[in-house]
């Protein structure tokens, strides 16, 4: 990436993924302005210990900021003007959505709407955003596709992040603002979100606690670990999508279009089942589960799978971290954390 005199704004840089993306940056004399509004979803002290490792680089400034504050959002963006604007603030978690909806409505749509007017009105280069491979929904052709329809979401978080890529793809037409949306696929690895799978078997399974096992194990999950998902965000940064004249809808590109929009899947191309998955992490951690199995919950899909394809064609990556080496990362990381 090349990094002259390049100011990176971060949203939602107090989050997992966010705190990652800015460490590397940080790490590589890149200049980053970083926004949260830290609230309470999750450990605010998980939080604030992210941001208190990231506060040690000279090239970082922090501004506590809600996204839903628009005129705080345009006081920010004139006193820093940022080239690049990497969106990552969101409400997380399928299952939330469906007991505080107004949650994912404030952030997600109301948050993102904001973002997408500051960037038209400060002159932005290139913003990515993030979206979710909850987007597919209750398609079953696998692997997914970027190229594939994504009509029939399951939960409201799948139709906000669904949203997202529409409103992104009107502003790119609209304002010639290019726009890069990103499908993760089930982020983990070290200091990650505890509403996560992964964080609370381990949590449970060290302290003997029973887990619950949803659809009585019969789900797969393609699992990313984060440092794939850095390096996909690194590499497409300089990478902005251009127009395409020649495209229409019966091209089957559903991923780009006459404006400059793109999206892409960031996955690991290799769906683990969730007995599998639990096993690896009983491995890791030298002790086994006591399993609790128990129906499909509702707004869970039975199974995700990357097609990153269009990844390795434009910027020559595919993630490739196993799921052995990076839960083990994940394992090392939380007894030392928690002294356990």
């Amino acid at each position: 990436m090349n990094k002259k005199e390049k100011r990176i704004l971060i949203t939602g840089v107090a989050g997992f993924i966010g705190y990652h993306l800015s460490l590397h940056m940080l790490k590589n004399d890149i200049e980053i302005v970083g926004i949260d509004n830290l609230n309470s979803y999750y450990s605010v002290e998980l939080k604030q210990k992210r941001l208190k490792l990231l506060c040690k680089y000279k090239n970082f400034n922090f501004v506590r900021v809600d996204l839903k504050a628009k005129e705080s959002l345009d006081e920010l963006f004139n006193r820093f003007k940022p080239e690049i604007v990497i969106n990552l603030a969101a409400q997380a978690g399928v299952r939330y959505s469906i007991v505080n909806p107004q949650a994912y409505v404030d952030s997600n749509l109301i948050g993102f709407v904001n973002v997408l007017e500051t960037c038209r009105y400060h002159s932005v280069k290139h913003l990515i955003y993030a979206s979710s491979s909850s987007v597919y929904g209750g398609n079953s052709v696998v692997p997914f596709s970027t190229n594939h329809q994504v009509d029939h979401p399951v939960s409201l978080y799948a139709a906000t992040k669904k949203s997202n890529e529409l409103m992104a793809h009107t502003y790119s037409h609209l304002y010639n603002i290019p726009t890069t949306g990103l499908r993760f696929f089930t982020v983990y690895g070290p200091l990650g979100r505890p509403d996560m799978a992964y964080f609370s078997f381990t949590k449970n399974i060290i302290e003997g606690n029973p887990i619950k096992v949803f659809n009585h194990g019969k789900m797969e999950r393609d699992f990313t670990y984060i440092d794939d998902i850095v390096e996909g965000i690194v590499k497409l940064i300089d990478k902005p999508p251009i127009k395409n004249p020649q495209w229409d809808e019966s091209s089957g590109d559903l991923s780009s279009s006459t404006a400059p929009y793109k999206i892409y899947n960031i996955g690991n191309n290799a769906p683990v089942k969730l007995e599998k998955f639990i096993s690896v992490i009983e491995d890791k951690v030298g002790k086994k589960a006591n399993k609790i199995y128990m129906n499909m919950q509702p707004g869970d899909v039975l199974k995700t799978y990357a097609d990153v394809s269009d990844l390795e064609r434009d910027i020559d990556f595919k993630p490739n971290t196993s799921i052995e080496e990076g839960i083990g990362r994940f394992v090392d990381w939380y007894r030392e954390y928690y002294n356990c």
